[in-house]
């Protein structure tokens, strides 16, 4: 029931934006007309189908063609379709590591807009297109916190003897959000190259004070915090705050004081697009003002920061520290970070 209802609020702030632009407008009529269809395969959840993609759809006047499916099937199928290319657009689940290993399944187009988005945001490949940020951050219940005899405020926290087997983490050798917090401690718990001692020693201090507890999903972690089994989660903004916006009272999102990364979610052209003129429209849509803004409502934010979240329970750039990881470089040490942390898990026995 909760999904529904975020799906219906971000349709009604969609509509709710057209009609801010231009009260006569009947938001039955296409403002342009583009006519002809999107075929679209995405990962992505109800609201930024509902919110970005049929919203889009709807205002002008495209027919949407939408199979839903995990990166992993998206990225078979469009090898399958390789030949006789089916589909017009991967709406999410890019980033360099895709890119990277299946260039050939993708064609060139930088947005329109792209050259307004931070310089660690723009389009460097020249082929997908940065729409949303995704954040790391800590999940804490607050009705266990009041116990600790502290507030959790970052990472250096974590190591507390306090929270020992009271923390929610995922395996970062096979979840996305886990990987992200790895490469963030790494970062900003180090001098900042990612290899160096430091970084690494804290990670180790970290996964002694897990207590041989990772969990397999990704979803678990948060879940599970809101239940009580964990004092804090280290999880990523968008169900952080999707659970706070649904009522749930006992939580609080600590981006960590010593640095909370945003990575940059993407979309991109497939190679031999049919409806080639409509994927350009529509991602040329996800980054202007009008696509934007309504990022900036749904539990995600608009990689055009300039652009404020209008989410009540997101608190504001400006009061977050925050960390600007080197992509290029994580995605190129990807299988030796993976490594190095399995080895680390394995010396205490996980």
């Amino acid at each position: 029931m909760k999904k529904f209802l975020k799906v219906v609020l971000v349709s009604i702030l969609a509509l709710t934006l057209v009609a801010c632009g231009n009260g006569t407008k009947d938001t039955d009529e296409p403002d342009k007309g583009y006519g002809g269809k999107l075929v679209v395969y995405s990962p992505n959840s109800d609201g930024e189908i509902e919110g970005l993609l049929y919203y889009w759809g709807k205002e002008y006047g495209v027919e949407i063609e939408l199979q839903s499916m995990g990166t992993g099937e998206v990225l078979s199928k469009l090898q399958a379709e390789k030949d006789n290319p089916k589909a017009d657009v991967m709406f999410g689940g890019m980033n360099l590591g895709v890119f990277v290993n299946n260039k050939d399944l993708f064609q060139e187009y930088v947005a329109e807009g792209d050259d307004k988005l931070p310089e660690g945001y723009q389009n460097k490949t020249g082929f997908f297109t940065n729409y949303l940020l995704s954040g790391s951050n800590l999940l804490v219940n607050t009705d266990l916190e009041k116990d600790l005899g502290f507030e959790i405020k970052g990472y250096a926290d974590l190591l507390n003897p306090a929270l020992k087997g009271k923390i929610a983490m995922g395996n970062a050798a096979a979840s996305s959000s886990a990987f992200a917090h790895l490469t963030n401690m790494l970062l900003v718990m180090g001098d900042g190259t990612y290899t160096d001692d430091k970084g690494w020693d804290f990670v180790e201090e970290f996964v002694q004070n897990l207590d041989g507890k990772i969990l397999d999903s990704s979803s678990a972690i948060y879940k599970n915090t809101y239940e009580g089994e964990f004092v804090v989660g280290v999880t990523y903004e968008d169900p952080s705050v999707a659970l706070i916006t649904d009522g749930a009272e006992n939580l609080r999102v600590v981006y960590p004081e010593e640095g909370a990364v945003w990575l940059p979610a993407a979309s991109a052209i497939i190679a031999g697009a049919p409806n080639v003129d409509n994927a350009k429209h529509f991602l040329d849509f996800l980054i202007s003002d009008e696509g934007q803004k309504i990022v900036a409502g749904l539990t995600n934010r608009p990689t055009n920061i300039t652009i404020p979240n209008t989410n009540k329970h997101m608190i504001p750039f400006e009061k977050i520290n925050i960390a600007y990881e080197d992509i290029q470089f994580t995605a190129d040490h990807k299988e030796e970070f993976q490594t190095r942390w399995l080895e680390i898990l394995a010396k205490y026995g996980y």
